[in-house]
């Protein structure tokens, strides 16, 4: 089977040959891996193990130059430096000093879904149709939080609903015909397209049931619905105790839960797949809090086998980590990772 073909048995929760895998790391663990390995790209590395990652499919932006270092919505961005490598930490809120829906109004200027240019995914989808394929997507309230600042975003939702609405509104309209556009280009060859928020914390949600269901859930199925329309299946991202919200997203439509941290309370595996397996699709879930990081390789084989036995024993389970893969962790786990879920992993 090909890495698309391999996706899509799974996400008919059928048997494909063997289990579909799928990687994601920082750019400092590839760089590590691939030192380890002696690989020169991930291309090689990828083809040696059997992984299936899939390629995202996105327009080229073509909107007004800026010369302030800002992204296209203003926001500015610093390098938090950990040790091991750097995150990149929004450090200038643009609309952070505003206190009115009129004032935004007056003095701001939202992207577009016209400053891209959208006639290179077609050939790019036809170029890859052995990959799955992912176009178009969103997450509204991280963009949210660069917007106004973390700590101000959740006072918004109860202090400022109004322009907590609006602001979600107008990014919602924006990621809308930008995802819209993206698959109408893709001519139906995209299998996948993307509908998240991070709703878990490490131990349980980081908003109420009722304001998730107040100020997120309404735009999502929105997208979800159209999304469904052109054919692609929708991988929801959300880390953390997720499980309180998880029959919310189910009834939405979603199709992919990523990546489930199943430390976390409420996500244990057994349980999810007992009570969402016949709903959802699992995509993740070898953990990356203390397994790759500071197990041993024989922990990390066990738990493939582990996650293979509840999650993908009659298909609907893509196997990866639960997170990027960290610099602290080493090579070798990884390796044994993948090595298990190719060489063990099969139907």
């Amino acid at each position: 089977m090909t890495g698309r073909e391999r996706w899509e048995a799974a996400l008919r929760r059928e048997k494909p040959d063997r289990l579909p895998m799928d990687y994601r790391a920082t750019e400092e663990f590839t760089a590590k891996l691939l030192k380890h390995t002696g690989y020169e790209n991930l291309g090689a590395f990828f083809e040696r193990y059997g992984i299936d990652n899939w390629r995202s499919l996105a327009p080229r932006y073509t909107g007004p130059a800026r010369t302030d270092g800002a992204d296209m919505y203003g926001c500015k961005f610093t390098y938090a430096d950990y040790g091991t490598g750097v995150y990149r930490e929004c450090s200038y809120h643009p609309l952070a000093h505003y206190g009115s829906v009129g004032e935004i109004e007056k003095e701001y200027a939202w992207p577009s879904a016209d400053h891209f240019d959208y006639s290179g995914i077609k050939e790019d989808a036809r170029n890859n149709l052995h990959r799955p394929l992912m176009a178009g997507g969103w997450e509204p309230f991280l963009t949210y939080k660069n917007l106004r600042g973390e700590e101000q975003s959740y006072i918004d939702l109860l202090e400022n609903p109004e322009l907590c609405r609006y602001i979600m509104g107008k990014l919602f309209e924006f990621a809308y015909k930008k995802t819209m556009r993206t698959l109408e280009e893709a001519d139906g060859l995209a299998l996948l397209s993307d509908c998240s928020e991070d709703l878990g914390g490490q131990t349980g949600l980081l908003y109420s049931p009722a304001l998730i269901r107040e100020f997120f859930l309404p735009l999502h199925v929105k997208m979800i619905d159209m999304q469904h329309s052109y054919g692609a299946k929708v991988v929801w991202h959300t880390d953390g105790a997720a499980r309180g919200i998880l029959p919310d997203l189910i009834g939405l439509g979603i199709d992919v839960l990523d990546p489930v941290q199943w430390r976390c309370p409420g996500m244990e595996r057994e349980g999810l797949a007992r009570d969402f397996g016949g709903g959802i699709i699992f995509h993740g879930s070898i953990d990356n809090q203390w397994t790759l990081p500071f197990g041993s390789e024989e922990d990390v084989r066990a738990e493939v086998r582990e996650n293979f036995r509840i999650f993908g024993r009659n298909g609907g389970y893509i196997m990866g980590p639960c997170h990027n893969l960290q610099a602290v962790g080493p090579a070798e786990n990884a390796v044994a990772m993948y090595e298990t879920g190719l060489e063990e992993c099969r139907y």
